[in-house]
């Protein structure tokens, strides 16, 4: 017997082998590559919460106010083509009701303006691109893809340095499950401010370079395990001024011990996140077991129909052969 394959058996033998290729493609190449930092992005995020502030007007402290903060994100898309990495410009402003809405974000209690610049893949500060300030650390307005359940160093902007998250189980944000990480920040010097002597207790002296310090009452984070999107920020932000060599504190700039996301925050955080975690599982699980499983079927049928073949009786054609050619 003869055994030819069929051209459908063929078809899936090749379909089949291909798909169980682009299976452990699709993990290991296609995946990684697009889980990267957006250089395109513009998103705002808001935190509210009461506390106290220094009313320069009333020149004092008041309490139990409304604080609102403002955090801005907008990509510099033609910084980060050149330089292949992830150019973020970060507008912070901290707000209270006297000067919301502000039509100059300078008019508000405390405006910082930032350049951050990582690496697209890992998440990692990248020292270039006109960075300010130099930033390091794990995580700061995102943490890196694949979250992992262990310690995190924290950028705090206002320490200047790093903070250590640590993880402290799930959490859920409307309804959204996340990782969440927590940390403090013990009593700080972080500069220093020239102010009246008097604002400080030196009132013998008209101007004292006062020491400023900053503390954290508990920093809280629910992160998106799969994309590293902070799904809830709270911060407990507490900045004084004390007298030069002075113990205590003298003055209170800022004191809130929960300054937390918006619902409306909360809500697009959660949007985005589940929207950018589906795509990744889609390239790095969805598809890849559906290409396997399908590859397998169809390699295993195509290779049964080539093993079968399609048969011909060779005595068919031999015997057509033997018979005499009759001339007449």
């Amino acid at each position: 017997m003869r055994r030819t394959a069929s051209p459908l058996s063929l078809i899936l033998l090749g379909l089949g082998t291909f798909l169980l290729v682009l299976a452990p493609l699709l993990v290991w190449y296609v995946e990684p590559r697009a889980a990267v930092n957006p250089i395109d992005i513009d998103t705002t995020a808001v935190y509210r919460g009461t506390g106290s502030y220094f009313d320069t007007d009333e020149v004092a402290t008041v309490h139990d106010k409304r604080i609102t903060v403002t955090q801005q994100v907008r990509g510099d898309v033609a910084d980060s083509e050149k330089s292949g990495r992830a150019v973020w410009d970060v507008t912070t402003t901290v707000d209270t009701d006297k000067s919301l809405p502000a039509a100059d974000p300078h008019d508000a209690l405390e405006f910082f303006a930032n350049r951050w610049v990582t690496d697209r893949h890992t998440n990692q500060p990248v020292h270039c691109c006109g960075e300010n300030p130099y930033f390091e650390g794990d995580a700061y307005l995102k943490f890196p893809f694949d979250v992992r359940r262990r310690s995190y160093t924290w950028w705090d902007n206002s320490l200047h340095d790093t903070v250590v998250l640590h993880y402290a189980g799930t959490g859920k944000v409307q309804g959204y499950t996340g990782y969440r990480f927590t940390g403090t920040v013990p009593p700080t010097r972080i500069g220093t401010r020239l102010v009246p002597g008097a604002l400080v207790g030196q009132s013998s002296q008209p101007q004292v370079l006062a020491e400023e310090w900053y503390s954290n009452h508990g920093i809280e984070l629910v992160v998106d395990q799969r994309t590293g999107r902070v799904l809830y920020a709270q911060v407990g932000p507490r900045r004084t001024l004390r007298a030069p060599g002075h113990k205590q504190d003298a003055v209170v700039l800022l004191d809130s011990r929960k300054l937390g996301f918006t619902t409306a925050t909360q809500k697009d955080q959660v949007k985005r996140a589940k929207k950018e975690s589906g795509q990744l599982r889609m390239l790095g699980q969805t598809l890849p077991i559906t290409a396997a499983v399908a590859g397998f079927v169809l390699a295993v049928m195509g290779g049964v129909f080539v093993a079968r073949g399609r048969q011909r009786p060779e005595t068919e054609g031999m015997a057509q052969l033997s018979q005499p050619h009759i001339t007449i």
